[in-house]
């Protein structure tokens, strides 16, 4: 091999690593949301049931942060999880260690810590955020989930027709 082939071989391998790293630098932190279907269901998605006792999830909507003892951004982002749960009635922060519950690393597919997952109010997963959430995406799909939340529980006005209003 020449040396202008291997230089020409190095720059695209350092091309090509760099062009992955911005790639996986940009998907870091961003919500993405996990159901397709009607968000105004309330029963209980069975796989996130046994994360922890019924009583630890909230009334309106769970974020859900999964961490290990070494995650050195995992502090900040509980830090950001509390504040907002703090900030919103019926939201709560749910903190799971994968070096306790390794088997829920695979089940949920958590390939980075920490890993969020935001839970409607019937617990199934709304959506889920790979490193640290963005805040602005963070909050954005808080609102969505309690919107939802919302709507599914505001009472709905009886219809009227022309003619049947009283004075």
């Amino acid at each position: 091999m020449t040396v202008a082939a291997a230089v020409a071989v190095l720059v695209g391998v350092l091309a090509l690593a760099t062009a992955l790293g911005l790639l996986l630098r940009a998907r870091t932190g961003r919500a993405r949301p996990t159901r397709t279907n009607d968000t105004r269901t309330t029963t209980t998605d069975p796989t996130t049931a046994d994360l922890a006792p019924a009583e630890a999830f909230g009334t309106e909507a769970t974020l859900v942060q999964f961490s290990t003892p070494t995650c050195a951004r995992c502090p900040a982002t509980r830090r950001q999880l509390d504040a907002l749960a703090a900030a919103h009635p019926g939201v709560t922060r749910l903190e799971i260690d994968l070096a306790e519950r390794p088997e829920l690393a695979r089940r949920f597919a958590v390939m980075q810590t920490p890993t969020v997952l935001l839970l409607d109010r019937g617990r199934a997963v709304h959506t889920r955020f790979g490193g640290p959430p963005r805040p602005a995406e963070l909050t954005a799909a808080l609102d969505t989930a309690l919107a939802a939340a919302r709507a599914a529980t505001a009472p709905t006005a009886p219809a009227t027709t022309p003619g049947d209003e009283s004075p």
